[in-house]
């Protein structure tokens, strides 16, 4: 995945975002372009945490049959602790993005490193800031990559399956 197109999408129940990634799916867009990122529900009841052995993964937590649905087709799966946002869930190719922030340690302005990824694939930190609000404010993300074509096709879906919004992103 490299600097370019990407659009933004922002769904306030985990069901929402599901819905619309199986839209996308059944639309044939290609889910190694995808990235879904969201917190899940943490208290002393609920214990999360995931592992990974070979291609399986099992999360606990709450959300757990959601991860572990998306986690499916998604390619690559992650669980951080970010300052600021807290515990957060990563699948998709954001999360190499992340990992290539915190071992090069390159965070940009004053970004936590979920904000230094977006920014390294090009979102501006106004937007940025509003996305991080959202993790906070536990909603979801869903991250798409591809050409503008791909995209604007990608967007009409996510504004019909109940986003909060969707946002196109250009490479400059």
């Amino acid at each position: 995945m490299s600097k370019g197109n990407s659009v933004v999408s922002v769904f306030n129940t985990h069901q929402e975002a599901e819905d619309a990634i199986k839209e996308l799916q059944q639309a044939g867009f290609d889910m190694k372009k995808l990235s879904v990122i969201g917190k899940d529900y943490h208290t002393d009841e609920h214990v999360v945490g995931y592992y990974n052995t070979g291609d399986r993964v099992k999360y606990w937590g709450k959300l757990g049959a959601f991860w572990g649905g998306l986690w499916g087709f998604l390619f690559g799966s992650a669980f951080f602790f970010i300052p600021g946002i807290g515990p957060i869930v990563v699948g998709g190719p954001l999360v190499t993005w992340i990992i290539g922030v915190l071992e090069g340690a390159a965070l940009a302005g004053g970004l936590s490193a979920f904000g230094a990824a977006l920014y390294s694939l090009g979102i501006p930190k106004d937007s940025i800031l509003k996305y991080e609000t959202s993790l906070r404010a536990d909603k979801f993300l869903v991250i798409l990559h591809g050409t503008i074509e791909e995209l604007e096709k990608a967007k009409k879906i996510l504004e019909t399956a109940n986003c909060d919004e969707a946002t196109l992103h250009c490479a400059s």
